[in-house]
């Protein structure tokens, strides 16, 4: 057998590497209003996911929704004011955009770091620094 078959070969046994989607899901928002707050139930799930601090996503949440936000003792975000399913998940989305998924590989395997005040983003499967939150 040539190079060539054994290449051919090699290629067809060799499993498809799934993409950043397959590999990487963010839980769906699961809120609801109580009185004028809506909370965020599965809020704890979400952040094991994304491997972040509670109070970075937290704090995030409150800039991108303008509205005040805490941690209750069952770990569910209560944000003040009534706000959607819909709008909640696109401000997460927007959160793995900037802060989880590296801009050059698009892969979520990151750790945010300080470097000089500055909150970095540092990819740990293709080693490429980028700022956070662009």
């Amino acid at each position: 057998m040539g190079y060539e078959e054994q290449l051919d070969r090699a290629l067809e046994e060799t499993p498809d590497i799934e993409g950043t989607a397959a590999r990487f899901s963010v839980p769906d928002p699961d809120v609801r209003q109580e009185g004028n707050a809506t909370v965020y139930e599965n809020f704890q799930p979400t952040i094991d996911r994304l491997d972040r601090e509670e109070s970075h996503v937290m704090k995030f949440l409150q800039n991108e929704l303008g509205t005040s936000a805490n941690i209750d003792e069952r770990g569910r975000l209560r944000l003040t004011g009534e706000f959607r399913q819909a709008r909640v998940e696109e401000a997460i989305n927007d959160y793995v955009e900037g802060y989880v998924i590296c801009p050059e590989c698009g892969l979520p395997d990151t750790r945010l770091e300080k470097e000089n005040g500055a909150e970095v983003l540092r990819c740990e499967a293709c080693g490429a620094r980028s700022p956070a939150g662009n």
